[in-house]
């Protein structure tokens, strides 16, 4: 099977499915997401004019709530899976509220930030175990380099492969 960086075609699609994805509803982008080993990072385009000071967002161990003070929330969703919420936070950054909600389950590879709002496509999900393997290996053996680094065929979990990952990469040495 080629590998994408032998198939212009495969590594455009691969680094899209790595990236950003998007949450369409009615035509429109409600908001976009990614996620890495520890985090699910969840980003919206707030309206015109709307500042940190009328946001109100909570988040929960299992759910999200965003809206601006005095309406019903424009999300009020369950989470993918249990996140850490003392280690979770949100700000506004170059016009964009991006909120970052801790994953409970480090490596665990989440197929929708938000339940209900679709899941990524089997390729995506792939591509998605790959980055967070390779993400899990640096991580593990900080002096390698695993930028070049592929997979021939399916990764494994993150979370699961070899005794799963480790809070703490040096309590493994």
């Amino acid at each position: 099977m080629a590998q994408p960086e032998d198939n212009p075609e495969l590594r455009k699609l691969s680094d899209k499915a790595r990236g950003r994805q998007s949450f369409v509803y009615d035509g429109h982008t409600v908001y976009e997401w990614e996620q890495n080993l520890e985090e699910c990072h969840v980003y919206i385009q707030p309206p015109p004019g709307v500042t940190k000071h009328v946001l109100d967002i909570k988040i929960e161990p299992r759910h999200l709530k965003v809206g601006l003070k005095g309406n019903p929330p424009f999300l009020n969703e369950e989470t993918f899976s249990l996140v850490e919420t003392d280690s979770c936070f949100w700000m506004i950054e170059d016009g964009e509220l991006h909120i970052q909600l801790q994953k409970a389950h480090k490596g665990e590879t989440w197929p929708a930030a938000l339940k209900g709002h679709g899941q990524l496509d089997m390729f995506s999900e792939q591509e998605i175990n790959k980055k967070l393997m390779l993400e899990r290996f640096q991580e593990e053996h900080p002096g390698f380099d695993f930028s070049g680094a592929s997979f021939s065929g399916q990764a494994p979990s993150a979370r699961t492969f070899m005794g799963g990952v480790h809070h703490d990469p040096q309590s493994i040495r």
